[in-house]
């Protein structure tokens, strides 16, 4: 597991069906806040996505990003980002676990900005980030199970 901000949630879907919802990029706008733009720009050879661009409200600013995947777990994704003006670096990880009655959904995040922000800003925004994006999952993987 990554460095950097780790939570979990539990959702009532199967784990298949979360991981289903999460590959799901492109619909991030409708669920995910502060996702303005997502394409996916390239795929696997099992249709998943092996690179998107992202497009963020991050309060201060509107970041761009390109992500790339890797599907290299047996329960989960992670994603890097390509550096660029904005991002030093961003790394991410969904792992999904089965439970009794649904799933456990841990995400792990790392942001490292290009430009200057205070540690304790960073780890705010990341815990915000993270935060956000499991409740968004979660009630988006439940409303569609």
């Amino acid at each position: 597991m990554l460095e950097g901000t780790v939570q979990k949630v539990e959702i009532s879907a199967t784990p298949q069906h979360v991981y289903e919802v999460a590959l799901d990029l492109e619909a991030y706008t409708e669920w995910a806040d502060g996702v303005k733009f997502v394409e996916v720009t390239s795929e696997d050879d099992y249709g998943r996505p092996a690179t998107a661009d992202f497009v963020i409200d991050a309060m201060v600013k509107e970041i761009s990003y390109t992500l790339e995947y890797d599907y290299g777990f047996d329960n989960g994704f992670a994603w890097s980002a390509i550096p660029n003006a904005d991002l030093k670096s961003l790394e991410g990880r969904y792992e999904f676990n089965e439970l009794d009655d649904g799933c456990e959904v841990v995400y792990a995040l790392k942001v490292d900005p290009a430009f200057k922000v205070p540690g304790f800003l960073r780890r705010q925004a990341e815990k915000q980030i993270v935060g956000t994006a499991l409740r968004g999952l979660k009630k988006r993987a439940e409303e569609s199970a």
